[in-house]
């Protein structure tokens, strides 16, 4: 569900922009006021499996269509929706500049659609009324489908929204509406059985980070976070390679909602800027990328690009949400009180 600056006007873009900012402050600064907030390696090593599942596609049978975890929710149930929403900026933020999956122009506007609505919506108003802190496997997996489904089909209608604002691409709203929510109502059944799998793994490894209000780890982190670390670099890596080629649920929705493939975004100053920053253009080498008008599509494509771009791009997540979440434990070292201070 990464948006193309092809979709979005200037206006709705910086207005995402806006939006995408001010969120992270307010992230940022309720996590400087929660001891049990930040945790840089957990932020950083979940980013990185995020990151790594993102890059599997999974075929919508039936469809023609593609969809992907998002890890919006997954990252809110560990982690808490402060520190899940600058981790989630951190994934999507690597995927635009590294890569060129989604527009610098349309991030703000992907991280509102994959952020805001699963870490801050479907988290505290659908996963934890469902599951409360119980680790009991049906209620875990029906809440993490229920709440999965719910922030999808909001940022796909958010995508709707903001694309028919922006009267960029010839999409009617009724009809692109019509594609994209059930598409997505699919692909969100798929993520919260995935995400649920992964907590029912996190509910045997350390159960008291699902059941704890605080979230505050008891003991060392290091076997799930070293877990987690094998399986980022072998789902990036390898499992990669077995991805869907068809067009995820975005894609098909507009080709179908407009009978026309998404128009290339004009070379202003944004596109430019990606066009030096994406090292990795499409999860494939330079001299590799835009070579897909082979006759043929091989399934699975073993491919040396991709698997660099699954593991640089994974390394890379997790240096950004880990310095997020170091950042914001520094400054609230600073914030408190020395002995002098607290004397008087």
């Amino acid at each position: 569900m990464h948006m193309t600056d092809a979709l979005i006007s200037p206006v709705v873009g910086g207005l995402g922009w806006a939006a995408a900012i001010g969120l992270s402050a307010v992230a940022s600064r309720r996590m400087r006021n929660d001891p049990a907030a930040s945790r840089p390696a957990l932020m950083g090593v979940l980013g990185a499996f995020v990151f790594a599942a993102q890059m599997v596609n999974f075929a919508i049978p039936g469809t023609g269509s593609s969809g992907h975890l998002g890890g919006g929710l997954l990252l809110a149930v560990i982690l808490g929706p402060d520190a899940a929403f600058l981790a989630m900026t951190s994934v999507l933020t690597v995927q635009a500049l590294l890569f060129a999956d989604g527009g610098l122009l349309a991030l703000g506007c992907n991280i509102v659609n994959m952020g805001l609505f699963t870490c801050y919506v479907a988290y505290p108003l659908v996963y934890r009324p469902l599951a409360g802190f119980s680790l009991s496997r049906k209620r875990l997996t029906a809440a993490a489908i229920a709440a999965a489904v719910a922030g999808l089909l909001m940022g796909a209608f958010a995508v709707v929204l903001e694309t028919t604002s922006s009267g960029v691409a010839q999409l009617p709203f009724a009809t692109f509406t019509l594609f994209m929510l059930p598409i997505h109502l699919g692909i969100g059944v798929v993520e919260g059985l995935v995400t649920a799998g992964v907590l029912l793994y996190v509910a045997k490894a350390r159960p008291d980070l699902l059941q704890s209000a605080s979230n505050t780890p008891g003991s060392s982190l290091r076997p799930l976070l070293l877990t987690l670390l094998a399986a980022s670099v072998f789902v990036g890596g390898l499992l990669s390679w077995f991805a869907s080629p068809h067009p995820d649920g975005l894609e098909w929705s507009a080709a179908r909602a407009g009978d026309q493939q998404l128009a290339e975004p004009s070379d202003g100053l944004l596109a430019r800027i990606q066009d030096k920053t994406a090292l990795l253009p499409d999860y494939s080498l330079p001299a590799t990328s835009g070579a897909s008008e082979a006759p043929e599509e091989s399934w699975p494509a073993p491919s040396v690009g991709t698997s660099l771009s699954g593991i640089v791009g994974a390394g890379l997540t997790l240096v950004l949400a880990a310095a997020a979440g170091l950042g914001i434990r520094m400054l609230r070292s600073r914030d408190k009180p020395g002995p002098s201070s607290q004397a008087s």
